[in-house]
This record gives structure tokens, C-alpha cells and sequence, in this order.
């Protein structure tokens, strides 16, 4: 660092002298240019989207955020000392000049913004004003207005990642009726296909009807509007919509496959429904667990973006034998379906339009052959003909008649309405396990949608509180029997960045919404009429975006860091290669397996290479080896937390600290528990602020 002697450096005008500093980084020309990137953070935006230049000024080191303290690093002040050694001028060998009294009065101006009644964010985080000198030089824009898209390109003055500036309603916003209805009902309409599309895959697979397809879609939309009632309200009380996730898709799938349940007579579909409940409901008993213990604020240090991101990507990556596969027993269908989707970019219009294409060929008799019947399967068809066409009789036909004649116009949905659950150690086991990848799954949720609509990120008091409330919300799907856990959707990010709506106001009408929709049984009937290939082809583009919204976690990372891209890229290769191992293993290639092909990956339990004496670890290994968003997490967080790097390169998330959230009333009213249950548990600091 050069000499700071004020004898000995150039003054340039009426500002105090600034250290001789290295080049600037390439990308800084923004600031003097006026150009505003969308990703780099080089901006001096306001609030209003405005680009407002700053006066001239000698050029100052970028404010660099200090992810390990959580605290924006300390940069050289005006007069070359540390902004932590300001408040103790260096002794100067003469009196104070006028130029050094308007110093000190700009220095005492920007310092006084802490000392506003709402904290250093004023109130619901926007940066609050105080009073300048009518000497001193126009202030620049504030840092936490410096904020583009979802990354945190802005840190305030007490070093915590800035809000999104360009959201129309934030958190705690309350427009009035009109506009929540408006904006909710657009955000739950991107969201339907998340919420809808899982049971049309898992009750075909255990052998339900019709009816079956139809209560399962209706009891879904009841357990998603109650649990997102409970989120928004006692858990982490962010707008993330909960719902039925594809993390337990794979699972789910692995269980009904199980080789007991090969050979089952009668209604396979409620017994196989009962050992899913009492998989999913003490896998999410152990989640709750985990959050309200506290043990999540303790684990929460070992998972990073490096981790989230490959985890959740293997989500997406792993249906891929499903997706097209099916779409490919009625190309006309499904991949018209992908590229209207493609086209419009939403997933209920997309599915207005084909659903009522494959109605019109339906009823025109384009696949209906003669002497064939769907309902009668295909190893009891004598005829060659109707062998053929079986399977575009299956994925293609809407056959609403069944479906909305067999549903009634109103019922309740009810806990243990399949029966009483049954409880497996082996299955619930593996679903313990997948309750943590859910966990994992939440925390890039939270992180993310806070930037979006919170004045801070929440504490891990708070995620704590999210993910315990997440268990008990699995554990409600598990009693009313959904077929898989109820997480946050990860999907709902990327929803809240595009509606521009983060009031938790609209998600709860939304919720309220779902609830009478699910007592009316002709909406489930008409939902679960939705022809096979239209739901792969939807899934297909639903489980990409998956993958492409798991990958953008590597943003709050240095993504170019070749140990960032060698653990990704490890993590990713060994999801697809070493569950491929697991299901390829012991299967002859001539083999005749009486399951569909695209379910074949999830029979593993009966052939893995895991093959001791004891039936139950060989079960519980080898299912969870073949899962691959399993592989994926294992790999990231050994190598993430093994191999050196710094906090910056490993892209930290940067959680907001239980004290500092306590003295700032913004903060306090984002996540602070209605009706004054907080007080209730003070004593229970790892749940709260």
C-alpha cells in the first residue's frame, strides 16, 4: 500500500486524498459509464429502476462481502484508513482545515442512517435517508439499492445481501383483493403442474382407477393448501407453496416396485398406498425432528451452493428413462405438447391446448380399434392387432366419461381414508434418508426467495422452523395418504421472479383456493383424465427446468472455479453413472420383466449387487444407490467439505445473525410468528429469530 501521508500525495479537487490502488478489474468501467449489466452487480440503481451516475469521484475499491463473518470486508475509507479505524482519526501534524471539517460532516452524514428507528435497512429494508450538509457533495446511491434480478450484488452497510428492488409486491404487501387475486391466481396456475402431475404418475403404477387417480388428485389439493397455510403462518413464513415434491418421486417409485408387491391379488392400489403412508410419515417424523432439534442450524454450516446445486439437478436429470420414452407411444401428442410449452412458457396453457387435441381425436375414434378394449391388459389379449395398439390406446385416449363418472360432485378428503399405514423399517429408512435431500432442497429455496421478497435472509433459526414444519406437513400427507412428502417447491423461485409477487398474501388465498377446489370430486375426476403422454411431455419440460434451476444455485458461487466445476461436474456424472450400475446389475438382457420399461430403473431391490444375508440392509442399500439425487448430495458434500477453498469460492450463504434480526423491526415482522407466538418460545432459540 502506497505512503497515506497527506504531505506527500496529491489532493485531487476538494476530496481528501485516496490510496494509489491496483488496477481496476475489467468489469468496473461500468460505474463510470453509466452501463448496467444484469448479472454483474456494477450498477447504481434506485429503487426506481433509474441509473443514476455518480458525481466525480477518485475511484474506490468494490465493497467485497465476507462470507465467512457473514460481514461485508472492510475497504479503505477516504483518507486510506480502515472504515473500522474511522471513528479514530490518525493525529495530524496541524490543526483541522475547513477541507477536513467537511469531511467529517460527509462522514457523520452517511454514518447516520444507523441510528434510524427502523435500523441500518429502515423499514422493510429499503436504506433510509439522513440529513446532508448544504456544504457537502451529493451523496451516491446507497448500497442496498444496488440490487438486479435474484443475486446479491448489493451489501449494506452492515455487510447482508440486498433486497430485489423491482418486485411489485413484497412480503408482507397488501394490495387489496383485486390484485392478490389476480397475481395469486397466475402464480398457483405456473404451479400446477408440480402439484397435479405426481399422482397421475404413482397411481397408474400401483394398479388404482379411475376413482383411485381422481381422490388421490383431490386429496393433493387439500394437503397442499393446508400445509402452505401452515408454512406461510408458523413455519419459515416466506411465499414458497408447498406441495407434493418431485424429491420423493423416485422413491415412491422405488417402493412400489418392491418385489413383495409383484404378486399381490386383489386392490393393489390400497395396499401399496399403506406402506408408502408409513414410509412417508416416519421419514418426515425424522425431518421434523431434525428442524425442531436444532440440528439443523448445526448441519445448515455443511451445505453450501456447491452442494445444493448438483443435488437438486440430479432431481431433474433422473426421470429422464420416463420422460420421453412415453412421449414417444404418441409422438403426435407429446411432442406437440413440448414445443407449445416451449413456445408460450406456461404449462397450463400448453395443456389446455394439446388435452383438448388428444379430446377431439378421442371422440373422432383416432384410437379406438376395433375389437380392442383398454380396460383389459395386455397379457390377456389373444389378438396380435390389439397388442400392437395397446399401448397408444393407453397414452393417448381422454377418457373423461370414466373418470368424471366415477367422481362424485363433493367429497371431503380424510386422514387414513386408504386405511391404517404400514410401517416398514427398511422403507422408512430409505425415506429418512430422502428427507434430508429435501431438506437440502429447501435451503436453496429459502436462500433464494428471500433475496426476492425479505428485507434479510432468515436465520437458521428461522430454516430451522421451516424444515420442522416441513416434516409435520409430510407427516399430514402421510395420514391423508398423497403417496409422497410435502416439501417447498423449488419451482416457486423461479415463479416469484417472474409474477413479481412475493406478498405471502396471495400464496395463502391461493392456498384457500386449493382447499374448496379439493371438496369438489369433479375436479379431481377431470384432472385425472389427462392423458399419459400429455403428463410426460409436461414432465419432461417440468423436470428440465428442475435441472436448470438447481445448476443456477451455482450464482452465489464462484461458478468458474475449477474446483467448483470438477465438483459439479463429479457430482453429476457419478448420479447418472453409479445408480446405472446399481440397476443394470444382475438383469439379463433378454430378461422379460413385467413391469413397463421406463419403471424398470426402480426395481433395483430385487437384483442390486448389495446381496448379504440380511434382506432388509440389502433393500435399504440398494435402493438408495440407485436414487440419484442420493449419489449426487454424498458426492458434493464430502468433496465440498474436503477440499480446500475459500468461503468465497465456495459461495457460503450468508444467513442473517439472531441478534442483529432482533434489533431490526423489518426483520422482526418478515419472520416473527403471528399472534404473538414467539413469546411463547423464547426459551427455543434455534427456532426463531
Amino acid at each position: 500500500m502506497s505512503n497515506s501521508d497527506p504531505k506527500t500525495r496529491p489532493r485531487p479537487g476538494t476530496w481528501p486524498p485516496v490510496p494509489e490502488s491496483s488496477p481496476m478489474p475489467p468489469s468496473s468501467w461500468a460505474k463510470k459509464t453509466g452501463f448496467r449489466p444484469k448479472f454483474s452487480g456494477e450498477t447504481n440503481a434506485s429503487d426506481s429502476g433509474q441509473i443514476s451516475l455518480p458525481p466525480p469521484r477518485p475511484r474506490e475499491p468494490q465493497t467485497q462481502p465476507d462470507l465467512e463473518a457473514g460481514r461485508a470486508r472492510p475497504q479503505p475509507a477516504p483518507n486510506g484508513v480502515p472504515e473500522r479505524e474511522m471513528a479514530t482519526p490518525p493525529p495530524a501534524p496541524a490543526p483541522p482545515s475547513e477541507k477536513d471539517n467537511k469531511v467529517k460532516r460527509r462522514k457523520e452524514s452517511d454514518g447516520g442512517s444507523k441510528s434510524a428507528a427502523n435500523g441500518p435497512s429502515g423499514v422493510n429494508g429499503q436504506a433510509a435517508t439522513a440529513p446532508t450538509e448544504p456544504n457537502s457533495q451529493p451523496r451516491r446511491a446507497s448500497r442496498s439499492e444496488e440490487v438486479v434480478d435474484v443475486l446479491p450484488h448489493g451489501v449494506d452497510d452492515d455487510g447482508y445481501v440486498a433486497r430485489h428492488s423491482h418486485m411489485k409486491y413484497e412480503l408482507r404487501d397488501t394490495p387489496g383483493l383485486v390484485p392478490i387475486g389476480l397475481y395469486g391466481f397466475q402464480h398457483y396456475l405456473s404451479m400446477l403442474g408440480s402439484i397435479i402431475l405426481i399422482p397421475l404418475v404413482i397411481v397408474p403404477a400401483m394398479g388404482g382407477t379411475y376413482e383411485d387417480t381422481a381422490n388421490v388428485v383431490s386429496t393433493v389439493l387439500f394437503v397442499s393448501g393446508v400445509t402452505t397455510l401452515l408454512q406461510t403462518s408458523f413455519g419459515s413464513r416466506l411465499p414458497l407453496i408447498q406441495g407434493p415434491s418431485f424429491v420423493y418421486l423416485a422413491p415412491a417409485l422405488a417402493i412400489i416396485n418392491s418385489p413383495e408387491f409383484q404378486g399381490l391379488n386383489g386392490n393393489n392400489f390400497k395396499h401399496i398406498m399403506k406402506e408408502l403412508q408409513g414410509a412417508v410419515i416416519i421419514g418426515s417424523a425424522f425431518q421434523a425432528i431434525l428442524g425442531y432439534s436444532g440440528l439443523m442450524s448445526i448441519f445448515l454450516r455443511l451445505i453450501n451452493p456447491v452442494v445444493v446445486s448438483p443435488t437438486i439437478a440430479a432431481v431433474g436429470l433422473s426421470f429422464y428413462s420416463y420422460g420421453f420414452p412415453l412421449v414417444g407411444n404418441c409422438l403426435e401428442i407429446g411432442a406437440v405438447q413440448i414445443l407449445v410449452v416451449i413456445i408460450f412458457s406456461l404449462v397450463p396453457l400448453g395443456l389446455a391446448i394439446t388435452w383438448s387435441a388428444a379430446f377431439l381425436l378421442t371422440e373422432a375414434g383416432a384410437y379406438s380399434y376395433k375389437g380392442c378394449d383398454i380396460n383389459v391388459p395386455a397379457s390377456n389379449i389373444v389378438s396380435e392387432h390389439c397388442r400392437k395398439h395397446v399401448l397408444r390406446m393407453k397414452s393417448c385416449r381422454v377418457d373423461t366419461s370414466h373418470a368424471l363418472r366415477s367422481a362424485p360432485w363433493f367429497r371431503f378428503p380424510y386422514p387414513l381414508q386408504w386405511g391404517t399405514p404400514v410401517f416398514h423399517w427398511k422403507m422408512a429408512l430409505v425415506m429418512s434418508v430422502v428427507s434430508i435431500i429435501a431438506s437440502v432442497d429447501s435451503i436453496g429455496s429459502y436462500h433464494a426467495s428471500s433475496l426476492l421478497v425479505a428485507s434479510r435472509p432468515p436465520t437458521p433459526g428461522v430454516l430451522s422452523r421451516g424444515i420442522g414444519l416441513e416434516g409435520l406437513s409430510s407427516v399430514l400427507a402421510g395420514l391423508w395418504g398423497t403417496g409422497t412428502g410435502s416439501t417447498s417447491l423449488t419451482e416457486n423461485v423461479h415463479t416469484i421472479a417472474v409474477t413479481k409477487m412475493g406478498s405471502r398474501r396471495a400464496v395463502e388465498l391461493g392456498a384457500c383456493v386449493l382447499i374448496v377446489l379439493s371438496l369438489v370430486g369433479k375436479v379431481g375426476g377431470f384432472l385425472a383424465s389427462i392423458p399419459q403422454v400429455v403428463v410426460a411431455a409436461l414432465l419432461c419440460f417440468m423436470w428440465a427446468m428442475l435441472a436448470a434451476l438447481g445448476l443456477s444455485n451455482l450464482r452465489y458461487s464462484e461458478a468458474g472455479s475449477s474446483r467448483n466445476i470438477i465438483i459439479v461436474g463429479l457430482s453429476l456424472f457419478f448420479s447418472l453413472s453409479i445408480p446405472a450400475y446399481f440397476q443394470q446389475y444382475g438383469i439379463s438382457p433378454n430378461s422379460n420383466l413385467s413391469v413397463p420399461s421406463y419403471f424398470q430403473p426402480y426395481i433395483i431391490a430385487s437384483h442390486g449387487p448389495f446381496r448379504s444375508k440380511y434382506g432388509g440392509v440389502n433393500y435399504v442399500l440398494n435402493t438408495l444407490f440407485s436414487l440419484h439425487m442420493v449419489v449426487a448430495f454424498l458426492v458434493a458434500f464430502i468433496l465440498d467439505n474436503t477440499v480446500p477453498g475459500s468461503r468465497q469460492e465456495r459461495g457460503v450463504y450468508v444467513w442473517s445473525e439472531a441478534e442483529v434480526a432482533k434489533r431490526e423491526p423489518a426483520v422482526a415482522k418478515d419472520y416473527e410468528l403471528p399472534f404473538r407466538i414467539s413469546r411463547v418460545f423464547r426459551w427455543v432459540k434455534w427456532v426463531g429469530l
